[in-house]
Order: structure tokens, then C-alpha cells, then sequence
């Protein structure tokens, strides 16, 4: 028949909140009809079944800091570069992100968050994870911890120029990236968040006074921690040292190995939490791609073994979320459902997309993966339907 329901059993289900045994998860019209357990009815009779007899189902994945996949970068920002990563990240779990931008010349940016909110608008595209809003990261960083971003384009925080970027994104600027030392980026901070924006604290020289002064005045999160920020020291802990302590702030992880040694990993783990912390891929272009030369915004990026590097400097990644939990289980020993959390959860508290990512409910979306006990994808399901087998590697 053709409407004939879906049902997902597996050994468990990860709802968003707590973990239920042996469930029984309907599926109808791209919708979750209903979440039962087999102790409390049976599978209806004609629907199809998919087993994951060992697996966990769960929301999912939300990467709020990805700036490309699929040899596409966002800040293209067509209708064809946007489907093209979002066919990638729903084949890998992630059905919803936030586009991110990289510094470049103003005009640029313009166009690109301009190009996006038009794409956010539309709704995405079927088979294809969602661009929910935008991150800005920059042009308001520290040219001391600016990485791989463009000093020439670098900006000191700039209300009227923030402005413009927010008009010509049509609301959909979710989070920025600020470095809070820099002259006039509490009074941006300030700005921004009445007009709706998280401040991310990141490539930033911060003191431990600057970062807690960042933190009384709103700011939500700290971008890709460890990366791009003043070094921890035992007598000036520095932006690192006050991220990884304050109970108040969100703090991304880049979880491949790659940027933070899974050393470090445990130790955020430690500080931040299933409460706080948050796994993003910091993805470029060169995610689900061979080893060649990409683009990340403006410039060159060389991609071999796993590391996007420009001009020596690691310039993002090309993780995705499903390896992220791999790996952050591995190097931390947590709990299926604590990792579940920082990619699904714990991304839609932080950006307030609570009802579109984290969660699964009956009459919700049927956005959904199963994953093996390691954390390995075994599928992912994009408004009711299976999008991909888990691709390996």
C-alpha cells in the first residue's frame, strides 16, 4: 500500500531526555506517529519493519558550526551548493545546521548571508538536511588567534556594519563568533542580542576578566574550544581556562583527533558536561571528498589524511558529526546517550531551535538515526524516510 506505516525497533531509544528500552516507533506521512515499547503493544499489522536489534535510535544531529561538505562552501549560497551538503550531512545523520560563514570582504559576506536567508526561507530541499540559520564567524576576531581567517578582512566589532549583515540576512544570523577583548565588542554583544543573536566567544586573546565579563554580558557559547585561543596558564587561565569553568556558557569541540588530542577531549568532557558541551564538525568543502585542494570561502585549503591545512595552519576539518560521537565515545568512555546529547540536544538549546532538532516525540518531524553501541551510524531517516546506509570511514 502506499501510505503503509514504517516502524524502527531497536534495543533502545534515546528520545532527548532519557533512554527507553525495546521500543516500537511508527512512522506515517514523514511524521512520528507514535513511540511505544513491545512490553506495551504490538507492531501493526502491514507496516514495514527496520530492525536494529543491538542499535539505539535517536534525534538527529545538529551542527551549528560547518562551513562546507560535498566540494561545496556555503558561503557559494545557491539553491545547488546548499542541497549538494545537505544530501551529504543527511547521509551521515545530520539533518539540520547552521550555515557558517568565513571571513571575507564585507560585500562578500553580504551576498552570501543574502543568498542564504533566501535558501533558509525556502525550507530545503527533499532528501537534504536544512540550513536552520547562519553563524558568522567573523570578521569581529582577534588577529592574534585568527587562524586561518584573512587578517586583511578582519574588522574591529562594528554595530553598522553588523547591521547590514543581519538586514541582508533577513533575520536568520543565529550566532557570531566575537572575539570579546577587542574595543566595542561588549557594546556589539549587547546589540546583537536584542536583536535575537548568541554571542560565540572565540578566536580571541581574552583574559580570564575579559572572558568572565563577556559571560555577565550574555555571551553563550565558545567556538571550537581549545582552537584559536589564548593558551591555558595556571596564573592567567585566560579565555580557555574561564570557558572550560563557567557553568554558564556552551563550548564547542572539534572531536577528530586532529585539532585537540582525545586527551583534551577528556578534559572538556569533564568540565563541560552533558549539560554544556556541544560537537560541531568545523567541516569545509572537503568533507565526503578525496585529498585535493578546496575552498574555504576566499581561499585555498590542502586536504591529505584527514587534515585541511592553509599556509601550515589547520583550516577546519573534514569530520562529520557520526564520526564525531565515535570518537568522543572512544576517547571518553560516556554513555551512548550522554554523547547523543552534544550533537543533537544540547546544538537546539544554545540556538533556541528546540522544536525543529533534539528531540523526538510522537508528532514530531521524523528526523531520526540508529547507532551502534560504538556510536557508528547504522542509518539516518529524513522526514520518515531512509536516506543512506551509514557511509564507512
Amino acid at each position: 500500500m502506499m501510505n503503509e506505516p514504517t516502524v524502527l525497533t531497536a534495543r533502545r531509544l534515546y528520545d532527548g531526555k532519557r533512554l527507553i528500552d525495546h521500543p516500537i516507533v511508527t512512522l506515517a506521512e514523514g511524521r512520528i506517529a507514535s513511540i511505544s515499547t513491545r512490553a506495551e503493544s504490538a507492531i501493526p499489522a502491514g507496516a514495514r519493519v527496520a530492525e536494529f536489534p543491538e542499535g539505539t535510535l535517536a534525534p538527529s544531529y545538529f551542527d551549528v558550526h560547518i562551513h562546507g561538505s560535498a566540494g561545496h562552501d556555503a558561503m557559494e549560497a545557491t539553491p545547488e551548493a546548499l542541497t549538494a551538503m545537505g544530501r551529504f550531512l543527511a547521509s551521515r545523520g545530520t539533518a539540520r545546521f547552521l550555515a557558517t560563514t568565513v571571513t571575507a570582504p564585507v560585500d562578500a559576506t553580504l551576498r552570501a548571508v543574502s543568498g542564504l536567508a533566501k535558501i533558509i526561507a525556502g525550507g530545503g530541499t527533499e532528501g537534504s538536511a536544512q540550513p536552520l540559520g547562519i553563524h558568522l564567524e567573523g570578521p569581529f576576531l582577534s588577529h592574534k588567534r585568527r587562524g586561518v581567517q584573512p587578517a586583511e578582512h578582519l574588522l574591529a566589532p562594528d554595530i553598522a556594519v553588523f547591521d547590514r549583515l543581519c538586514d541582508a540576512a533577513e533575520g536568520h544570523v543565529r550566532l557570531m563568533t566575537l572575539a570579546p577583548e577587542l574595543p566595542g565588542a561588549a557594546e556589539l554583544a549587547a546589540h546583537a542580542a536584542r536583536r535575537g543573536v548568541r554571542i560565540s566567544l572565540g578566536h580571541s586573546d581574552a583574559t580570564a576578566a575579559e572572558t568572565q565579563a563577556a559571560i555577565a554580558g550574555g555571551a553563550a557559547s565558545a567556538t571550537h574550544t581549545f582552537n584559536a585561543m589564548r593558551p591555558l596558564d595556571h596564573r592567567e587561565p585566560g579565555i580557555l581556562g574561564t570557558v572550560l569553568t563557567s557553568d554558564a556558557l556552551f563550548a564547542e569541540l572539534i572531536c577528530d583527533g586532529i585539532h585537540s588530542a582525545p586527551e583534551m577531549t577528556k578534559l572538556w568532557w569533564r568540565a563541560k558536561g552533558r549539560e554544556r558541551g556541544i560537537l560541531v564538525t568545523d567541516a569545509m568543502s572537503a568533507a565526503g571528498m578525496p585529498d585535493g585542494e578546496y575552498r574555504l570561502g576566499g581561499f585555498a585549503v590542502q586536504v591529505a589524511n584527514g587534515r585541511a591545512m592553509a599556509n601550515g595552519v589547520l583550516a577546519g576539518s573534514v569530520l562529520t558529526l557520526d564520526r564525531a560521537l565515535v570518537n568522543f565515545l572512544a576517547f571518553t568512555g560516556a554513555r551512548i546517550d550522554e554523547g547523543l546529547r552534544l550533537l543533537s540536544g544540547n546544538p537546539a538549546r544554545l540556538t533556541g531551535f528546540e522544536a525543529e532538532a533534539g528531540r523526538l516525540a510522537a508528532g514530531g518531524v521524523a528526523n531520526l538515526v540508529a547507532v551502534g553501541e560504538d556510536g557508528s551510524l547504522a542509518a539516518s531517516f529524513l522526514n520518515g524516510k531512509l536516506v543512506s546506509p551509514a557511509h564507512r570511514g
